[in-house]
């Protein structure tokens, strides 16, 4: 039992495991033809299927961060919408202050005008009534000169030396 040589060994290791090299040989055609065509017609689509899917779960993760961030945008402008709503709210609240200031003003005025006007008029009326009493007194008071007078000279004086005598004595 010397030597084992390699050719003998591989001899000896084809006997005792029953290996057939024709037999191999067509199982190695066998299983290229069967990975081409599963290549070809399963294994490509299945990875373009694939493919397809993941462009389509990136193309969905693109969309959902741009639509966070629209939606950020829009929250953003949202508050920009309202800081210039009461912005603008506050201005019209000032100006309403100023229009009613400006109004109350004018009311105050014009309130003092009327009753400057009602005072003046108030004083006009009653001078004018002073002086009508004033001509009815010296009315009275000269028919009662006109008759004491008579009383006192016995004699009775024409009316137009009357009216003459009763203006001096009036005026003067």
């Amino acid at each position: 039992m010397g030597e084992i040589t390699r050719q003998n060994f591989m001899e000896e290791l084809i006997k005792t495991f029953h290996i057939d090299i024709k037999l191999i040989l067509a199982q190695l055609v066998n299983f290229g033809i069967v990975l081409f065509v599963l290549k070809r017609y399963a294994y490509g689509p299945v990875l373009k299927m694939m493919q397809e899917r993941t462009d389509k779960i990136e193309k969905g993760m693109a969309d959902a961060e741009s639509a966070g961030k629209k939606i950020l945008e829009i929250a953003e402008k949202e508050k920009e919408v309202l800081v210039e709503a009461r912005k603008q709210a506050q201005e019209i609240v000032t100006k309403a202050e100023e229009i009613a200031k400006k109004n109350k003003e004018e009311i105050i005025t014009e309130a003092k005008n009327q009753s400057e006007k009602i005072l003046s008029d108030s004083v006009k009326k009653i001078e004018q009534e002073k002086n009508q009493m004033m001509q009815e007194v010296k009315g009275q008071i000269a028919e009662l000169v006109i008759a004491a007078t008579g009383k006192v000279i016995g004699e009775k004086m024409d009316s137009e030396k009357d009216v003459q005598l009763i203006k001096s004595v009036i005026e003067n």
